[in-house]
């Protein structure tokens, strides 16, 4: 049974600086994109960023990028969220995903198995 666990969420102020991982047990992850998306209280679920099997290809909502940096240790079987100049607006709760698609992908419903989530809360 796959399983992912999220960690490293928490209460911040605005500008601060983050690092969420997300564990998966069960399966390996080497040919795998995964993902990471966020759920705002009364929003819908949206995507935040991607990485493709590799590593060398990623994908980012355009109100994160240069703020956020999504990487992999696949020998880790392990994915982080490094979230830097946090803002207010990025509070959630930050889920990962795992594909079975090699390549990235933005659509939520192309991911098969998810975490719990995070808690990412940015104070003003």
């Amino acid at each position: 049974q796959v399983q992912l666990v999220e960690s490293g969420g928490g209460l911040v102020q605005a500008g601060d600086s983050l690092r969420l991982s997300c564990e998966v047990s069960g399966r390996t992850i080497y040919n795998n994109a995964m993902g990471w998306f966020r759920q705002a209280p009364g929003k819908e679920r949206e995507f935040v960023a991607a990485i493709n099997w590799s590593g060398h290809t990623t994908n980012y909502l355009d109100s994160v990028k240069g703020r956020f940096t999504i990487s992999r240790d696949s020998a880790k079987n392990t994915m982080y969220l490094q979230m830097n100049s946090l803002k207010p607006e990025d509070t959630a709760n930050y889920y990962c995903a795992f594909a079975y698609s090699l390549d990235i992908t933005l659509n939520s419903g192309e991911y098969q198995y998810w975490g719990q989530g995070t808690q990412v809360t940015v104070s003003s």
